[in-house]
């Protein structure tokens, strides 16, 4: 039992990390000062999903909860921006990326579609 949910928070880690290195690379920017906190720029892409795998695991489904009402009275329409601030949460954390909010916009349509096939498989 622990195998497995140890195995599919690696595999969710290493789909987030994927996710990630390309939204970075398509929305947004990495600063140079990146290069003092981290010495290779993979290493970031590694940390970012990390970050962005326990955002979602814990951050979202508290505000997910808590704007249960706004979802119900838009019809969903609140979860795109949900998801969206997840992503702008996951760059903030990130020392030295960038992005504004049409790419984490972009970028949480992205996260969304390998979250799905990585649920598909699991």
């Amino acid at each position: 039992m622990i195998k497995k949910q140890i195995f599919t928070f690696i595999l969710r880690w290493a789909a987030s990390s994927f996710g990630m290195w390309l939204c970075i690379t398509w929305f947004g920017r990495i600063n140079p000062e990146a290069n003092e906190f981290f010495e290779e720029i993979w290493i970031m892409y590694i940390v970012a999903g990390l970050i962005f795998s326990l955002v979602n695991s814990i951050v979202k489904p508290l505000v997910k909860m808590l704007a249960l009402p706004l979802a119900i009275l838009t019809m969903g329409i609140s979860t795109v921006i949900i998801n969206t601030a997840m992503v702008v949460l996951t760059v903030y954390l990130l020392p030295g990326v960038e992005m504004d909010f049409w790419g984490a916009f972009a970028s949480s349509a992205v996260m969304s579609v390998i979250n799905s096939v990585v649920n598909l498989i699991i």
